[in-house]
């Protein structure tokens, strides 16, 4: 929680301000580190972090911050609003941090699959982008289905609860998760409850998603084995894409399939369909935990200790 007696630069309060105003006074401060505090309420609103240095802490997960934006929804420009410039909240500068509050994607993805309206149904919470470098997201709620985190920027994720659903951690940042709780949600009728990642890690790029003594649960509903840990994407066929999800001394409930991962569809440079499979991917765990670790298989791959200690958040961030 926020303590009082803590200096902000701004301090908002959703019933008389909003967040956009005072990311308009952080830009006039000339990229000094900038501190804004919300007050306990929602914000609806959708909005493009571009001021480095800021800092927005809420007064815990009653801070809301929330927009239904999803892709394939009508963008005033005429065209769908495609993944990417879904999310309720979007970081492009270095240097943020977010802590003790709430981002959600409020679009009625359960309405949508019920309807048999699901086409277009991605919907990003928080997007961490490319020029968004050092960023921190500790103890916050992250809520969406498909899609809720996309993560291209390098990023430490601490004590955070991410709820979602479809590849709902996905992206081609070095990202190091610590003790965070992933959570599956429970989808009437669904065939599966899908995959938890989806990295698109460039092959030149030591290191991808690093989940640390994360708690992997489910909400009711959820069946058991119908879940994926998850699944390559080479986004776009980009052939440099060998994406790297590792889970690393993690419990996980019995939600989680055996086989742990699965294959990725994508178009090669010929046109053709082809799949990105577990096994030519970087896709491992090391000391899972709970009722879905599973035994080590073609597709579940267990490092040994050497190559576990090489995944320490030091070595994952740079720094």
């Amino acid at each position: 929680m926020a303590h009082a007696q803590e200096q902000w630069d701004a301090v908002v309060d959703p019933r008389t301000d909003t967040l956009g105003r005072a990311l308009e006074r952080a830009a006039a401060a000339g990229g000094r580190p900038y501190r804004i505090l919300i007050r306990e309420g929602v914000l609806v609103e959708k909005l493009t972090i571009v001021v480095p240095n800021l800092a927005i802490v809420g007064s815990g997960p009653k801070t809301v911050l929330s927009f239904g934006t999803y892709a394939g929804m009508r963008h005033p420009d005429g065209k769908n609003w495609g993944t990417g410039r879904t999310a309720t909240l979007r970081i492009e500068a270095p240097g943020t941090t977010l802590r003790n509050l709430t981002i959600r994607n409020s679009f009625d993805y359960v309405g949508a699959k019920r309807d048999g309206d699901g086409n277009g149904a991605q919907a990003v919470a928080l997007l961490i982008g490319r020029d968004a470098d050092r960023t921190i997201v500790e103890d916050c709620r992250l809520e969406g289905y498909q899609d809720t985190l996309y993560v291209q920027g390098r990023s430490r994720i601490a004590n955070c609860k991410i709820l979602g659903g479809v590849d709902f951690i996905f992206g081609g940042a070095a990202a190091w998760f610590d003790a965070c709780e992933i959570v599956t949600r429970a989808v009437p009728n669904a065939p599966n409850h899908g995959y938890l990642t989806a990295p698109s890690t460039p092959a030149a790029q030591p290191f991808g998603f690093v989940f640390s003594q994360c708690r992997l649960t489910r909400e009711p509903g959820v069946p058991a084995r119908s879940t994926w840990l998850g699944r390559p994407w080479r986004a776009g066929g980009n052939m440099a894409l060998t994406g790297q999800s590792v889970f690393l001394d993690c419990w996980m409930d019995a939600h989680i399939k055996r086989e742990g991962w699965t294959w990725m569809g994508y178009k090669g440079p010929d046109g053709e369909q082809r799949r990105l499979t577990p096994q030519e991917a970087r896709l491992f765990e090391f000391g899972s935990r709970g009722p879905g670790a599973g035994p080590a298989s073609p597709t579940r791959r267990i490092l040994d200790a050497a190559a576990a200690r090489a995944f320490t958040w030091k070595n994952v961030l740079g720094e």
